[in-house]
């Protein structure tokens, strides 16, 4: 005979399923141009697709070039029912590695943060 199972003991294995359900809801970056790892010539903007709706607002993107050098940035603009962030580039862009940092929050409500690098060649 199967004994009662207290609501004590099933209330953290409910609240642990719920929870796991909502980190589906981030925003995730899905593909960018230039692609991670890749090596192009010097783009005059970067690309970069979420999963999700984003906030514009409370989202930004940094891109460092060589010897930690930053490169000067316009305003960003969504596109692609707001889940693709277009990133213009105003400064220059030397041969050598770069990294991409980017801070999104979805229109949900989630933040979350990613990098990578591509090259840009000679």
């Amino acid at each position: 005979m199967l004994k009662p199972v207290p609501y004590l003991v099933l209330a953290p294995a409910i609240y642990l399923v719920s929870a796991g359900g909502q980190a589906f809801a981030h925003a995730h970056l899905e593909a960018s141009t230039p692609a991670a790892n890749s090596t192009v010539t010097a783009p005059s903007q970067l690309s970069l697709k979420f999963s999700e709706e984003l906030n514009i607002k409370f989202s930004g993107v940094k891109l460092a070039g060589p010897a930690a050098s930053k490169v000067k940035l316009d305003a960003l603009l969504l596109v692609d029912s707001d889940q693709t962030l277009i990133v213009p580039i105003s400064g220059t862009m030397p041969a050598g590695s770069y990294a991409v940092n980017w801070s999104v929050l979805s229109a949900d409500g989630h933040k979350t943060q990613g990098s990578f690098k591509f090259t840009v060649k000679p």
